[in-house]
């Protein structure tokens, strides 16, 4: 057997530079302050061509930040499906989504960096930016264990537009697909629809493009979360997931 090869003390020193440049871009943001190459050397303590070792874009620093943050936060959004029971997918998905949308509430400048920022349209960095999210393999992750669990109907490959169905058979997303067979990538739509309206009613609610009156209650979020339910199968389970979702929007 082979044995795992111990970081040498330039490569440890070269991880804690890493985390050290995301809990200072972190803090800019937290400010309120302009995230950029100076500020995060001047609050590190160190000059802007030092940083360029770690960093050598404006691009570089967003893609590396907003990669920590997200998978931060999705440590957060699965330890509260962990209060529920493993077999409890629905629940466990319905609490994950509310708190990915309390986090964003919460964190308006974290969210705008990770979900925000436009993606480089440059090869492969775009393929690797649009499937690595943490976040995106959490809840896709979640649909699926739900989906393998109820059985609920899936799109049919023959009904979709072809572009969709181009995207569903070598998908651009976040989420474990080699393992779903070509008959039952309609998955993968019912993935990217319950994306869609997850990212389009918090976006609109963190970036104040809606009554506030109805940010605060979080009702258009329960709406649209109950929009979605006949998509996967728990229609039926809404009012018990509903209470799950007031609930942790009350915290």
């Amino acid at each position: 057997m082979g044995t795992t090869q111990e970081p040498t003390r330039r490569e440890r020193q070269r991880e804690a530079t890493y985390d050290e440049i995301v809990r200072a871009s972190r803090a800019l943001l937290a400010d309120g302050a302009e995230l950029s190459l100076r500020a995060v050397a001047g609050r590190m303590g160190m000059t802007a061509p030092a940083l360029y070792r770690y960093v050598a874009s404006y691009q570089e620093l967003v893609d590396l930040v907003a990669f920590e943050i997200d998978k931060a936060a999705t440590a957060v959004f699965a330890a509260a499906a962990d209060e529920l029971p493993e077999d409890d997918h629905a629940g466990r998905l319905c609490v994950s989504v509310t708190e990915f949308r309390q986090w964003a509430l919460a964190s308006p400048r974290e969210f705008g960096l990770v979900f925000a920022n436009p993606i480089a349209d440059a090869g492969c960095t775009r393929r690797e930016l649009l499937t690595v999210a943490t976040s995106g393999h959490l809840f896709t992750g979640q649909l699926r264990r739900l989906w393998e669990s109820n059985q609920h109907p899936l799109p049919a490959l023959d009904d979709l537009p072809p572009p969709v169905l181009e995207a569903v058979l070598d998908p651009l997303i976040p989420a474990e697909t080699d393992t779903i067979p070509r008959e039952h990538r309609g998955l993968v739509w019912v993935f990217m629809q319950g994306w869609t309206r997850l990212y389009g009613v918090v976006a609109l609610e963190v970036f104040g493009h809606m009554d506030p009156r109805i940010i605060e209650s979080g009702e258009m979020f329960v709406d649209v979360v109950r929009g979605y339910a006949p998509v996967i199968g728990v229609q039926d389970d809404f009012p018990r997931l509903e209470a799950l979702i007031r609930a942790r929007l009350a915290r």
